[in-house]
């Protein structure tokens, strides 16, 4: 009997372990299943569907513009002038026009890191407001983290308001992943600046070295001024409340020349965001060209599979990016490399260019029409970041980019079949392994 109740003690007291060791266990249970709920909802509520990419039409691009803008939740505007810049010399032509600003200048940028552009940019933009402009500077939190302190209380000394997008913060946990992306300007509502350039170091010179970047942007004048300024007035008043009119950032624009473009920026609930319907559907209504120049170029399978058949239809498709040698995030080049065998099958031109970083964004259909804007052409701009991307009619400014393909092309490596279906088996592991975090990446 003895035997018999100490069992049932020993048995009593390891049931009371147990228990006591559910208990700790618990709460570290239910905080796992909250968050896995929490990311479950925000999956939910930010998951769209991809556009079909399987668009039947005989018009030419120029006569589908207006489609093209209204896919994209926007109008196609006639009347305006671009003017193209190439690399280190944008900056002199934007800092001159900040300085002739006489109402307002509203700026936004992902990519801010002290140094000598940093403080050369801060000190434009202090002057005009010290002059008593309005001006508004929207940074992305984490791009912009690098920023001086110097330069920052430059600014806001001198009366600008500095505003930082998704700061590290409780209530944006539902958004950090999502980031400013954009690198626009608009001065006092008549002239645009909208493109790639980054405010580093690295973006001045003529990308002559491996330290100095290739990057394109233009300059705007005319009514799709209002479209770039529209761009910046989603984003600023979300992060500060603030509403702005008047003639001061919305005057009425007069036709300053022949072009006509839309602005594609806008990320509606539910839908695939305008950037990623803008580039996807181009490709599918392309007749004769399709040129790419792009840093991170990492497509989805439906657009490796349109870009395949246009190759079909008879369309040139060439894609520019820089090496891993010369790309300032080498994961990214591996992420992109994963699919390069496919693409080739299909017949799609690659070419990297190992000596620097080729930042500009740009695409060319048939001569004719350009995209260019911040939008990689990659799933994090496609779906994550906010972006802009110009849809521009006009066979000048596409001669101009295709031009700039060009330059770049006899310093570039063509990439060949079976000497890419022979790299080295630690290359294909990068390649694979970087592939499957490409979205965050």
């Amino acid at each position: 009997m003895a035997g018999a109740a100490h069992g049932r003690c020993s048995e009593s007291r390891l049931t009371m372990a147990a228990l006591a060791d559910w208990l700790t266990l618990a709460p570290t249970l239910v905080f796992i299943g909250i968050i896995a709920l929490l990311l479950l909802v925000i999956w939910s509520i930010k998951r769209h569907r991809s556009p079909k990419l399987k668009i039947e039409s005989g018009d030419s691009i120029g006569d589908l513009v207006p489609s093209l803008a209204g896919l994209t939740l926007g109008t196609a505007v006639a009347g305006n002038s671009v003017e193209l810049l190439h690399n280190g010399a944008f900056f002199d032509v934007l800092i001159a026009a900040i300085a002739n600003a006489e109402k307002s200048v509203h700026f936004e940028t992902f990519l801010w890191q002290e140094g000598q552009l940093g403080q050369r940019m801060a000190e434009a933009l202090a002057e005009r407001a010290q002059a008593g402009k309005k001006v508004r500077v929207l940074l992305d939190a984490t791009g912009s983290k690098k920023i001086g302190k110097g330069e920052r209380q430059l600014m806001e000394a001198a009366g600008c308001r500095v505003v930082f997008f998704h700061k590290k913060s409780i209530y944006n946990i539902g958004v950090m992943n999502d980031r400013d992306h954009r690198k626009l300007v608009v001065i006092d509502g008549r002239e645009a600046f909208v493109g790639g350039h980054c405010i580093v170091d690295s973006w001045l010179g003529d990308a002559e070295d491996g330290q100095h970047f290739a990057d394109l942007s233009v300059r705007l004048r005319g009514p799709i001024v209002h479209s770039v300024q529209a761009a910046f007035s989603e984003n600023w008043g979300g992060q500060t409340g603030e509403l702005f009119l008047g003639n001061a950032v919305f005057p009425e624009l007069a036709p300053a020349g022949e072009v006509t473009i839309h602005a594609a920026y806008a990320k509606p609930e539910g839908s695939a965001p305008a950037v990623k319907i803008l580039h996807h559907t181009v490709i599918c209504v392309a007749k004769k060209r399709i040129w790419i120049q792009n840093p991170y170029f990492i497509p989805e399978p439906e657009a490796i599979d349109a870009l395949g058949a246009a190759v079909q239809r008879g369309v040139d498709v060439r894609v520019m990016m820089p090496s891993t040698g010369g790309s300032d995030n080498p994961m990214v080049q591996h992420a992109g490399h994963r699919n390069f065998e496919k693409l080739l099958k299909c017949g799609v031109r690659l070419f990297e260019y190992p000596h620097t970083l080729l930042h500009q964004k740009v695409m060319t259909i048939d001569g004719v029409w350009s995209a260019i804007g911040s939008s990689n052409f990659d799933d994090r701009s496609f779906d994550t970041n906010d972006e802009i991307t110009l849809g521009i009619h006009d066979a000048a400014l596409a001669g101009q980019l295709d031009a700039v393909f060009e330059k770049y092309a006899p310093r570039c490596k063509e990439i060949e079949l079976k000497a890419w279906q022979n790299r080295g088996l630690w290359h294909k592991f990068k390649d694979n392994a970087f592939y499957m975090i490409n979205e965050v990446l």
